[in-house]
């Protein structure tokens, strides 16, 4: 063997590729020369070489191999400087390379603290594989959080997946980090991990990478974000300035993967799905369009909810820049962009977060606290800092580096409470000896509350329970999100328009109950993917009857939803009266269009989202009481509502006016605000939207007689399954 400074087992635990601390063995040392000045040593393990060099700027010295499997040494007089590696493979060929092994960290201790401390919620940019240019040469920085690791190795196609080749060097609070000469954009890495305990060995993808391999494969891939060029500046600009519970919001939920496939069952990619989905979002009237998950998920049946990408959008659709492509042109047709976001749970999948560095992670280690068993999936564990600053930062990274408009969280209930969906003895009470998760509801605050330093961006919760204070602000004791779904108006609603008409005088009071606690919160009014799955029946096959029932049910349905006070959602598929329910694995039913009922059906919920957005009375005063007046909601025989909303100026308002029976009623009298001519502007049963075009001739007169504790009186023909909406006249 020729002599070294370095001992056999370094060498051996180098080469075996279990060194906890490979910077001290390899690349350029000073060592000591006996009774001569210090000497240096460049050491290198190359074992897919034959032969090698180190190459100088004058010179060329060749490395001597000191073990057979591949570790070489070459000895300088001097410090070297910078150099390179000139390899021989078997076989012949030759490649120049330089050695990770003479760069200095680029982490800053001020980094490191802060991810400590779970403050650095800009994590993405300090963690994960970034390309830069490091003491003058282009490659990439990789870094990772993995505190029990022995031992972590970036592999990739660079070098041939060998875990052996480039161990990473390991910095304080459990981060690790290296960063590898002529590895660029594109390369697919993914990291070896040998943990310290049990004898675990893996291969993760990264936490924090910005793209991944298409399902089924799930390599990282090494991607920069800035290379795109944005075009929607006036978008942001106004946004930053719009306070969007006073402003129409009309949301077409979309799962991109089944909205429209393309020939041979194919899935559209973002820029297909741009130049199809955006105009039709214009054109059918939405203020945004509200994604179910785009981040990289393994199995597609989750639809998106089960996510081991957190930065990551999805490679079923193209890449990062596809993506932002997507999002600008749905702002440069003022079209909002909302993404569905996951923080309550993560899948099990080897590759992912679980059981990340061998011990219980990113998730709790005692099953009561750290497994949905619903699901089968792991709860993160919010009580620890760099948890809480992964996510934070996930959150901002959609909302900073996308452009995107909002965040929906899905399942806060399932994080807001420990005993959720558990029996009992199945659930560790918090330090109070309630079964509120306190980790979770500061987790909760402290990320709504850096969401809302973005400027125009907003959160929105979805959260089944009565839990209090969801959309209020964090400094009066609320959870801070700007809006919270309205989980009971939608389960109400749904059971009563699910009844025969004739039984409906039974349930009247699931028509009139959400407006004793509409102003509590911020609310959506929600008909989700959730409703259209599982048994539960597409919204028109809800409706019972005949065909003509089934679509004026749903008609009236509609109608109601957009008077009722709370902004807009709507899953896709819903518009055009779609039997079957929602198929994550296949296309909308556009055929159905071809067929009057269907295609009459989605033009009145386009016409729905237009009147919605020209009338301010049906959006300005959305969370406050004096926006909305009961006249009538004693007629449960007939099953007939009626109500008026105003705007913030009381000087508009709409009467609505609702008949949820088959039968159609003559001379009906309804008290208005004022005596004059009242203008019926908006009737689902007209035949344009399917109907009988019963109706009142376009206007009708208001006589000075007090009526439903109003001053004066319509007497009005009500349409069968109808909503009738009336405007006053100037």
């Amino acid at each position: 063997m020729v002599p070294t400074a370095v001992e056999a087992h370094e060498i051996e635990a180098v080469i075996g590729g279990y060194h906890g601390d490979p910077f001290r063995i390899l690349g350029p040392h000073a060592v000591k020369r006996d009774f001569q000045s210090d000497a240096w040593e460049i050491r290198a393990f190359l074992p897919q070489a034959e032969s090698a060099e180190v190459i100088l700027d004058n010179a060329q010295v060749p490395l001597t191999r000191i073990e057979d499997a591949g570790f070489f040494q070459a000895r300088f007089d001097a410090q070297p400087g910078a150099y390179r590696f000139r390899i021989r493979r078997h076989g012949g060929h030759e490649e120049t390379i330089a050695d990770p092994y003479r760069f200095q960290p680029l982490l800053t201790d001020y980094q490191l603290h802060l991810h400590g401390e779970g403050s650095n919620f800009d994590a993405y940019l300090m963690l994960g594989a970034h390309p830069v240019v490091h003491q003058g040469v282009a490659g990439t920085r990789f870094a990772v959080w993995a505190p029990n690791a022995l031992i972590i190795s970036v592999v990739g196609d660079f070098n041939d997946w060998d875990s052996r080749r480039h161990p990473m060097r390991q910095r304080t609070g459990g981060v690790w980090e290296i960063f590898l000469p002529d590895v660029g954009e594109g390369a697919i890495y993914k990291y070896f991990i040998r943990s310290r305990h049990r004898s675990y060995q893996e291969m993760k993808s990264d936490p924090y990478a910005f793209a991944c391999e298409a399902p089924p494969r799930s390599g990282s891939i090494v991607t920069r974000l800035d290379a795109y060029t944005w075009s929607d500046e006036a978008w942001m600009q106004t946004r930053a300035k719009t306070d969007w519970l006073q402003r129409p919001i009309s949301i077409y939920e979309v799962h991109l993967g089944s909205w429209l496939r393309g020939e041979h069952h194919r899935v559209l990619g973002y820029r297909e799905l741009a130049d199809k989905l955006v105009p039709y979002v214009k054109e059918m009237g939405y203020t945004h369009i509200e994604l179910l998950p785009i981040l990289e998920h393994p199995f597609t049946g989750s639809w998106g909810y089960q996510v081991t990408g957190f930065f990551s959008p999805t490679a079923r659709h193209g890449s990062p820049a596809d993506f932002q492509y997507l999002v600008d042109r749905c702002h440069q047709e003022g079209i909002g962009v909302l993404l569905d976001w996951v923080p309550a749970h993560f899948p099990k999948d080897a590759h992912g977060l679980a059981f990340f560095d061998g011990t219980a992670l990113y998730e709790h280690e005692d099953p009561r606290m750290g497994e949905h068993r619903d699901w089968g999936t792991l709860i993160f564990n919010f009580g620890r800092n760099e948890v809480r600053t992964f996510l934070i930062s996930s959150a901002l990274f959609w909302l900073k580096q996308y452009h995107i408009d909002g965040l929906r969280v899905d399942a806060v209930a399932s994080m807001l409470y420990l005993d959720y969906s558990r029996e009992p003895g199945d659930w560790i009470p918090n330090m109070y000896g309630g079964n509120e998760n306190l980790e979770a509801i500061n987790f909760l605050k402290r990320f709504n509350e850096e969401a809302h330093k973005v400027a125009g961006a907003i959160t929105i919760a979805e959260e089944s329970t009565a839990f209090p204070a969801v959309s209020r602000p964090v400094y009066t004791g609320g959870l801070g999100f700007t809006f919270k779904w309205n989980m009971g108006w939608m389960h109400d609603m749904l059971d009563y328009f699910s009844k025969d008409p004739v039984h409906r005088k039974y349930h009247h009071h699931n028509l009139t109950f959400s407006l004793l606690y509409a102003f509590t919160e911020n609310f959506i009014l929600p008909i989700s993917h959730d409703e259209v799955v599982h048994g539960k029946r597409s919204l028109l096959s809800k409706m019972p009857g005949d065909e003509w029932r089934r679509f004026a049910g749903a008609r009236a349905f509609l109608a109601y939803m957009y008077g009722h006070p709370g902004k807009k959602l709507l899953f896709m598929g819903s518009e055009l009266g779609q039997y079957e329910e929602w198929s994550v694995d296949a296309s909308l039913r556009w055929d159905l269009l071809q067929y009057g009922y269907h295609r009459k059906l989605q033009a009145l919920n386009r016409e729905l989202n237009r009147f919605y957005r020209a009338h301010p009375c049906l959006y300005e005063v959305d969370y406050h009481y004096s926006g909305f007046d009961w006249v009538d909601f004693h007629d449960v025989e007939a099953s007939v509502i009626s109500f008026l909303r105003w705007s913030a100026d009381r000087k508009q308002c709409l009467l609505f006016v609702c008949n949820f029976t088959p039968v159609p009623r003559y001379r009906y009298r309804i008290g208005v605000p004022s005596a004059g001519m009242y203008r019926e502007a908006f009737n689902t049963d007209a035949e344009m939207f399917g109907g009988s075009n019963v109706g009142n001739a376009g206007a009708v007169s208001a006589d000075p007689v007090a009526h439903h504790n109003q001053p004066a009186r319509i007497e009005i023909t009500l349409p069968p399954l109808a909503v009738v909406v009336f405007e006053k006249m100037s």
